[in-house]
């Protein structure tokens, strides 16, 4: 069934995990002077439906917002100090991606992106491994672990606008590789390991992996993996600059520390200097500079960096608002 909220002039309609697919609810209340009658099929929905009501005199209107909000166990979310902990939860496939996982990794992007109190992202695997790529006996059912908008795994086509990190233990591989590469900064174990092996599959690095790799390392390795699908260690990638750091420890402990260090600056100008780099790469040479004006010009003119300057004046932490 749909569970329903009511709070000061919202109206929330959630869906019900409980209920299996194609159940249908009808709900009528009364709201104020008017009355909403809904009547919503529900067939697994991927998001919640949130309603914003205002009063017109006798009349209530409603608008409608839609949000993704998946209800799985197969990415878990957590909070910790501005940072928010995106876990792929399918261990005993070693991480594969399922479309349920990419929706509920698109939803984690999208909460990112909207809640101000999130600076950092970290994305990562449970039980030592981050992530083997596809789900192959989804493969064969005709499911597709992709999310309009977003592509493979919710996040490799259009990743989130703050910064995500990588934190990898164990396997990289295939879809789990161009997830780890669609990542702004990459933290591993020393054990992990990291390669495209679709070749050997017959199937082709197709969610970004023969097109980004180049752009992260030379052209002739990222051709070579591409070919051979064989696998390189964090020693390697490390030294070809594929990953930041390397830990002989926990990942996770190493991505939360490098998280914590740009938690501690100003986010709007955190969130432009990604954008910069990752937007400049395209921008013609004559128009570089013009184009980077447009981006951070409103940076110089926030209340955060009359803030930096005043904390450093005064010798005190900065307090950002993000304003």
């Amino acid at each position: 069934m749909l569970r329903v909220h009511v709070g000061e002039g919202a109206l929330a309609l959630f869906a019900d995990p409980a209920r299996g697919a194609d159940s249908v609810d009808d709900i009528g209340f009364g709201h104020g002077f008017g009355l909403l009658s809904i009547c919503l099929f529900v067939r697994r929905m991927p998001v919640d439906v949130c309603v914003n009501v205002a009063q017109q005199g006798r009349k209530t209107s409603f608008d409608l917002k839609w949000e993704r909000a998946v209800m799985t166990d197969e990415v878990l979310t957590s909070e910790e100090d501005g940072i928010l902990i995106v876990t792929i939860n399918r261990p005993d496939a070693k991480n594969a991606m399922t479309k349920a996982a990419a929706e509920a990794i698109a939803a984690a992007m999208d909460r990112l992106d909207n809640d101000d109190s999130l600076r950092v992202g970290i994305l990562t695997g449970a039980g030592g491994t981050f992530c083997s790529g596809m789900d192959l006996k989804g493969f064969l059912r005709g499911e597709s672990p992709s999310v309009e908008g977003r592509g493979f795994g919710g996040v490799v086509q259009q990743p989130p606008e703050k910064p995500l990190i990588a934190a990898v233990e164990g396997y990289a591989l295939a879809g789990g590789l161009e997830l780890m590469i669609a990542c702004d900064l990459v933290v591993a174990n020393a054990k992990a390991k990291f390669g495209i092996p679709e070749v050997k599959r017959g199937l082709v690095a197709a969610a970004g992996g023969v097109m980004m790799l180049p752009d992260q390392i030379p052209e002739r390795i990222a051709m070579e993996l591409a070919l051979t699908g064989d696998f390189i260690d964090a020693a390697r990638a490390y030294e070809l600059g594929l990953i930041n750091r390397v830990t002989e420890g926990d990942a996770l402990a190493g991505a939360k520390e490098l998280a914590k260090s740009i938690v501690a600056n100003g986010p709007l100008a955190v969130r432009v200097s990604k954008q910069v780099i990752k937007q400049s790469r395209g921008w013609p040479m004559d128009e570089r500079y013009k184009r980077q004006t447009q981006l951070i010009a409103p940076v110089f003119v926030s209340e955060d960096a009359r803030e930096g300057a005043a904390a450093f004046a005064e010798k005190r932490a900065p307090n950002w608002k993000g304003k």
